[in-house]
């Protein structure tokens, strides 16, 4: 006799790994904390179809990520369809940024803070500053490859970024829309490894943004932050005007006769 999660089991494709053995639920659970990291905010329709799973597998796993604390759900408007309920997306938790990545910040918030008591703020502030021009010395040469195009260098930017851990993205606002003046890059983080780091030392937030501007060559705006509470970091990258065709303001000549003329 099948129980019901056997038979929910039997309907999703089998996922095997590297060596042909069928995958466990441990790791298969592991692949969707991942994805969310990497797509979110994203709908669990969306993720099956990334995936290769029912709709109803990978809220089985959904379910229980959130029950571990691992990912949460963020209500988002949904733009297309206009009023009406919000989406329901899935973003990582504070609690699942730290599964991915953050060993050791304990040990080097300790080692900061007392950096701090021994030389000052402005020890730490050099330190944070000496490590993001060393990051910044590391992706240059990829940005720079990318050619004058500010789209294509932040693309750059973000494959750096993406490489190191960070999971970067980038999305055109404002282009081919006729109502926007402004087109601009935003540059996303969906992971930070440090970002407990960064919340108790907020010179990291600051010293990662001048980097980014000095390899953009124009000036950047954070808008979100991890450290900050947001679910992904976000920077604003100003590409340029757009240009928009210019209406011809239609002029009425007014004829005054010599009764109607001022004296």
């Amino acid at each position: 006799m099948y129980s019901s999660q056997s038979i929910e089991q039997e309907t999703v494709p089998a996922t095997r790994s590297a060596t042909g053995a069928p995958e466990t639920e441990e790791r298969t659970r592991d692949r969707v904390l991942h994805a969310v990291l990497q797509q979110g905010p994203v709908s669990a329709a969306e993720l099956g179809e990334q995936l290769g799973f029912t709709p109803a597998a990978v809220r089985r796993h959904l379910d229980s990520l959130s029950k571990q604390g691992l990912v949460e759900v963020k209500l988002v408007a949904n733009q297309a369809a206009g009023a009406g309920r919000p989406a329901r997306r899935y973003v990582l938790s504070h609690r699942g940024q730290r599964k991915l990545g953050n060993d050791y910040l304990d040990i080097a918030g300790d080692a900061l803070a007392e950096l701090g008591r021994a030389a000052g703020p402005e020890a730490v502030n050099a330190f944070a500053a000496k490590r993001f021009a060393a990051l910044e010395d590391r992706y240059r040469p990829a940005v720079e490859a990318a050619g004058d195009s500010l789209s294509g260098r932040a693309a750059a930017l973000s494959e750096a970024l993406t490489a190191d851990g960070f999971v970067g993205s980038t999305r055109d606002v404002g282009l081919n829309q006729p109502t926007a003046t402004m087109v601009s890059v935003q540059l996303c983080q969906g992971h930070c490894p440090i970002q407990d780091l960064a919340r108790e030392f907020p010179v990291f937030c600051d010293e990662e943004t001048k980097a980014f501007s000095r390899l953009l060559g124009v000036d950047v705006r954070r808008l979100s932050t991890l450290a900050g509470g947001g679910h992904v970091c976000t920077t604003h990258i100003p590409v340029g005007r757009q240009q928009t065709p210019q209406h011809t303001e239609k002029r009425t000549r007014v004829k005054i006769t010599r009764q109607e003329r001022p004296r």
